[in-house]
């Protein structure tokens, strides 16, 4: 194809995918049939689709809309690049996190911040705190700051900053793909190296170069799509044990992801493929309790590695320890229990306890949780999902867990 034919076909593909794009009129009249239980297909007059356009049934997506086009990870990553300070962040705290979990580095690894992000500003203000708090304990502690844009639900609920950044219900992706990588930017650019969950398997192509450690959520830990996703992912990733407690399915997942991988996803451009992976021989197992209680203590700790090496390699980041997350099921989601398991695991830690490589602790500048609802109607720095400890509270625990390390050197 020369290059005037090659013009007047992307031109005509420009044109076809205009035309199928959706006016303010349209949108209003199909947000309007939708917020009102019907079915926009069928009562929205003259509605474009692509399949009249390509030329077949429309059989297909009887139930999906699209609406919204991505820009593409290339063009968002050019837009929005890490600065070199950011980028030393993140490569150096890799291969810190990994010595830590090799236990290659006595110092606790303690990932700590906001249930989820929702004020790009209000975390920006936590990182700085947390920044002074580093410059003091960076001799005991690897602190890295939770920067959770995605949430998994059980039921339905406010998904998070990338997928409804206005909180108001109107899931304005592009804008929250923007603020995610700004406020990733953001955090690393005061110092702080950051962690996630990766819950979307296209999302991590726009955030992942900014991102430290990485979590697989209970809910998805015996997912194939996560396992494989893991796979390739550039960092140390946890995978919590499931729901029911199930530290098998953590275990599993941690040795699947060790594997290479072939499956659909994205490239740079946004465009379908086959990834093929590596594996990611840096994944461990996160213990976060479960719908029957807590297993943060001594034993359940002990059993868990046990049952973690009789799968993985004795020289696995697995096999050397796991991370206990104070919160969710080990706490019951309550901010003042959480405080009491991080002074539990703090105690054993100065006793000389080992397998713990690293805690996990939902904290925020105000203490508790609030409705979700627009920005301006929120009280700044508390949390609108789970509930979190303040920071004053937070700064006292930093420093007993700072001590503990130090007692611990001493056994």
């Amino acid at each position: 194809m020369n290059r005037e034919n090659a013009n007047a076909s992307q031109a005509s593909a420009q044109r076809s995918e205009a035309s199928l794009r959706l006016d303010a009129e349209q949108l209003d009249a199909v947000h309007q049939v939708m917020q009102e239980g019907g079915d926009p297909f069928t009562e929205v007059a003259d509605l474009p689709r692509w399949e009249d356009q390509v030329g077949i049934d429309r059989i297909i997506n009887r139930r999906v809309l699209e609406l919204d086009p991505l820009p593409t990870p290339a063009s968002m990553l050019s837009q929005y690049p890490l600065s070199p300070q950011a980028r030393d962040v993140v490569l150096y705290s890799r291969d810190e996190i990994r010595a830590c979990l090799y236990g290659q580095d006595d110092r606790l690894l303690v990932i700590t911040g906001p249930c989820s992000v929702h004020d790009p500003a209000a975390a920006f203000d936590y990182a700085e705190r947390l920044a002074r708090v580093k410059e003091q304990v960076e001799g005991e502690l690897l602190i890295v700051m939770r920067v959770y844009f995605e949430k998994p639900r059980t039921t339905v609920g406010w998904k998070g900053l990338i997928n409804d950044p206005d909180i108001d219900g109107s899931h304005n992706i592009p804008k929250g793909l923007v603020l995610a990588r700004k406020t990733l930017l953001g955090v690393l650019d005061r110092g702080i190296a950051a962690a996630t969950e990766f819950l979307e398997p296209t999302s991590p192509q726009f955030i992942a170069d900014a991102v430290s450690w990485g979590a697989i959520g209970a809910r998805n830990t015996e997912s194939q799509v996560h396992r494989q996703l893991a796979s390739g992912l550039s960092m140390p990733i946890g995978f919590k044990n499931a729901t029911d407690g199930s530290v098998k399915a953590a275990v599993n997942g941690c040795f699947a992801s060790a594997q290479q991988h072939t499956f659909f996803g994205i490239d740079h451009q946004g465009r379908a493929c086959a990834v093929e992976t590596l594996g990611n021989p840096d994944c461990h197992v996160v213990l976060r309790g479960s719908i029957h209680g807590p297993n943060y203590d001594a034993k359940s700790v002990s059993d868990a590695l046990a049952i973690i090496r009789k799968t993985m390699p004795a020289d696995s980041a697995a096999a050397c320890g796991l991370i206990v997350d104070c919160s969710h099921g080990n706490s019951g989601k309550d901010d003042v229990q959480q405080a009491r398991v991080v002074r539990n695991i703090a105690g054993r830690i100065a006793q000389g306890e080992r397998g713990i490589a690293g805690i996990m602790m939902e904290s925020f500048i105000e203490p508790g949780n609030q409705p979700e609802g627009p920005l301006d109607t929120l009280v700044y720095g508390k949390s609108i999902t789970d509930k979190c400890i303040g920071w004053d509270e937070t700064e006292k625990l930093l420093f007993e867990l700072a001590e503990s390390v130090q007692s611990r050197r001493w056994v």
